[in-house]
């Protein structure tokens, strides 16, 4: 196994790339310079936008970082199923005051314009997210000396993922916030998402490269405890989200930890692929009839999200959480990174003792 990607790490933290404006170049930045490994988000930017936080980035530290794309989308949304939502949206648009969102305005996220960047400009790690990249994008990458790693939610994605050539999986179980990074987005599959630990050990099992361990995990003991089920190291985001470096909006951090938010859900509601986050009103309203259309309904709700914000309407915003929501810390970034590698130390130790005492009663 290669070692490459976590000789990265003094600690066995990954930041979450989170899309959507949280993951900016000071949070990154502040991971990576505490020893875990930051990342950007070049999802729903533009590559010129992508480049501009690479270079901020590269001007706060020189430790190593990532940077995550998204894959393009192949079109088999039925159209009328859309058009069908956007009707039932209309309420939504009248009482934010504001048009829905086009939703016919591009599927590829300035994929290869993003890729032509990061190879013109080489940065240590690249992500994948909804899919896997051909094995000649991989190999440019390769020989510009970027590490490449990719997010699998099964044992089957994780082997297309090491047949591709990348250099480590993203192991993506269903307790994680955000969207579910599944290759293909099959609405006969909702529901049946496997959990964490379960999903690493299958993993491990089956692949021979390192697992970078994603999914509910917001302590040091649960890094620990993927460590010990087979990951090399574990990815963080909701527990990065509350953090005053994120970029996330003030309502959606407080609403973590707000007593009104009792429970998560994957939902469609948002933008039509399935997608962890805290169930509010417009999810309850209009998750059960929203269409498999990733990304029309993204940008159709666009600017009903936008409009939720700033008007400081949690209940109509996309409050992408992980299922560890309500253990969230408001502590900088860089010191969380330190509490996590002092907690992840003491379950080491425990574990350590408690295997010792064993030993000494058999």
């Amino acid at each position: 196994m290669s070692t490459a990607l976590t000789d990265l790490l003094p600690h066995p933290i990954v930041q979450a790339p989170m899309a959507g404006g949280v993951s900016v170049p000071h949070l990154a930045a502040a991971v990576s310079e505490a020893g875990g490994l930051g990342f950007l988000a070049a999802g729903y930017k533009t590559a010129d936008g992508m480049y501009q936080e690479i270079k901020q980035l590269r001007g706060l530290t020189g430790c190593p970082f990532g940077v995550n794309l998204f894959m393009p989308q192949p079109e088999y949304a039925d159209p009328a199923a859309v058009e069908v939502y956007a009707h039932q949206l209309a309420g939504e648009s009248s009482w934010y005051e504001t048009e829905l969102g086009e939703p016919d305005s591009g599927r590829d996220d300035g994929y290869d314009a993003k890729l032509a960047v990061l190879l013109d400009n080489p940065v240590p790690v690249v992500s994948f997210h909804f899919g896997v990249p051909s094995t000649d994008v991989l190999d440019s990458l390769r020989r510009a000396g970027t590490l490449t790693v990719i997010t699998a939610t099964t044992v089957e994605e994780a082997l297309a993922v090491q047949r591709a050539g990348a250099d480590a999986v993203i192991v993506q179980g269903v307790e994680a916030g955000g969207h579910q990074g599944t290759h293909r987005d099959n609405p006969e599959t909702d529901g049946t998402g496997i959990g964490l630990l379960s999903l690493i050990a299958q993993v491990r099992e089956t692949v021979d490269i390192p697992i970078i361990a994603a999914g509910g995990i917001m302590r040091g003991s649960q890094i620990a405890a993927v460590l010990a089920a087979g990951a090399n190291a574990a990815q963080l985001g909701t527990a990065f989200l509350a953090t005053p470096e994120s970029g996330a909006n003030a309502v959606h951090k407080q609403a973590l930890t707000n007593p009104l938010f009792v429970r998560t859900e994957l939902t469609r509601a948002f933008s039509g692929r399935p997608a962890r986050g805290l169930v509010n009103r417009f999810m309850r309203e209009h998750g059960p009839y929203a269409p498999a259309a990733y990304p029309e309904v993204h940008h159709l709700t666009s600017p009903l999200r936008k409009a939720a914000a700033k008007a400081g309407d949690a209940q109509g915003m996309a409050l992408w959480a992980g299922q560890g929501h309500r253990m969230a810390r408001d502590l900088p970034a860089g010191q969380l990174v330190e509490v996590l590698s002092a907690e992840l130390e003491e379950a080491r130790t425990a574990l350590s003792a408690a295997g010792e005492a064993g030993g000494e009663v058999r």
